[in-house]
């Protein structure tokens, strides 16, 4: 059977996956190496075959992509991939995912500017296949597409016009995990899936909400980039432009400098000044002020977020928790949640305690859900489609 492989390079990981083309795909391996760029580089595998995963130092000498390359290729379900499937943050206006072509390779490498801290690698690990294994085909699957529906008042940024000639605007990111929730929905049977107002939360390291109405995105938290809207476990999320100015001016903080601090030294991880970790935090929160300070602001910003798409959607059916936070952490559920009775917004805090799949109060006008997302299966089914494979 024709298999493909999935890659989502993230800015200090890489997971993959290996389908077998079938409907649905078939998982045959998956992992993720993580903490690149540290001193404790790690891989973690899942082989699939119902044994516990395994976690190896990775001793890398050289480069990471490399690293995990040669991995893939020792590994004997390796040998039979058809594909390969990339996750690509930035798409621009591409609302489709695309056969990757020089001509779409050039034009990624031009949109670094607008996301320096994802596309390096994306592109590295997409030219680092092409190098070894020029005639297999690649697909990019972009995590802005998702939202390319939104309307343009939800898109626009009040800056001169000019600039949005240029590309700048709210974009949007963690498109694919939506699309992957939205699936989950409907085959949920939720009608809202199709006919209703659905708030999304995608809670983890990066975090983001989104609204949706009928099945199409109208608003999303991340904007012109994936270090705005909420706060994150190393990002900042939204910000007074004024303060940069101001660093530079009483720190002498250059752009890169500020670019750093917003990306990865700010979020869960300024505001405690010990751990990006939500696990670590709640840990620590009752001897440590300063970590019931960064989950505080976390639950807050999410709680006015929600709050703020139930306005743009005129009510809410349901709510959808994903991520690493949103699928595990029962006790930010319930601090997002409390006080949001008034939307119709009530758990049963014995179902969220237990992270079941409905964690709403039985007799609740709205939703509440707990879904565990999957962009791997995503990038796996839209790259098995455009490659015209046949699935069985």
């Amino acid at each position: 059977m024709p298999s493909v492989l999935t890659i989502n390079s993230g800015s200090s990981s890489i997971r993959f996956a290996l389908f077998e083309v079938s409907l649905p795909p078939i998982r045959l391996l998956q992992g993720k190496l993580d903490r690149i760029g540290s001193d404790d580089v790690a891989l973690s595998v899942d082989p699939g075959d119902g044994s516990p995963p395994k976690r190896i130092k990775a001793d890398i000498k050289g480069s990471a992509i490399g690293y995990l390359m040669d991995w893939l290729e020792s590994q004997p379900q390796f040998k039979s991939i058809d594909g390969v499937g990339h996750r690509v943050v930035h798409g621009m206006l591409h609302s489709d995912p695309e056969l990757v072509t020089q001509p779409l390779l050039d034009e990624l490498k031009a949109l670094i500017p607008f996301d320096p801290e994802h596309l390096p690698r994306e592109i590295e690990f997409i030219e680092a296949v092409q190098q070894r294994y020029g005639q297999l085909p690649q697909v990019a699957c972009f995590d802005t597409a998702f939202h390319r529906s939104m309307p343009l008042v939800a898109m626009q940024l009040p800056i001169p016009r000019r600039y949005a000639a240029k590309g700048v605007r709210r974009y949007g990111f963690h498109g694919l995990s939506y699309t992957y929730l939205m699936q989950e929905l409907a085959r949920l049977g939720d009608p809202a899936a199709v006919r209703g107002r659905v708030i999304l939360a995608h809670l983890g390291n990066g975090a983001s909400l989104a609204a949706v109405r009928d099945g199409q995105c109208v608003d999303t938290s991340m904007g012109f980039t994936p270090a705005a809207g909420l706060v994150m476990g190393t990002r900042s999320g939204d910000l007074d432009p004024g303060l940069m100015s101001y660093l530079a001016l009483t720190e002498g903080m250059t752009a890169a400098q500020f670019q750093t601090m917003v990306n990865h030294e700010s979020g869960l991880l300024g505001i405690s000044d010990c751990s990006a970790d939500a696990r670590n935090l709640l840990a620590r929160e009752v001897s440590d002020p300063r970590a019931a300070q960064a989950l505080a602001l976390f639950c807050y910003q999410a709680k006015k977020w929600i709050g703020s798409f139930a306005a743009v959607l005129g009510g809410v059916d349901t709510v959808v928790f994903a991520g690493g936070i949103g699928e595990h952490a029962a006790p930010l559920r319930e601090r997002i949640c409390e006080g949001l009775d008034f939307l119709g917004i009530k758990l049963d805090l014995e179902a969220n305690s237990g992270n079941a799949p409905l964690i709403s109060a039985a007799k609740g006008p709205v939703a509440v859900r707990v879904i565990r997302t999957d962009e791997e299966a995503v990038i796996a089914a839209l790259s098995i489609r455009l490659l015209g494979f046949e699935p069985t």
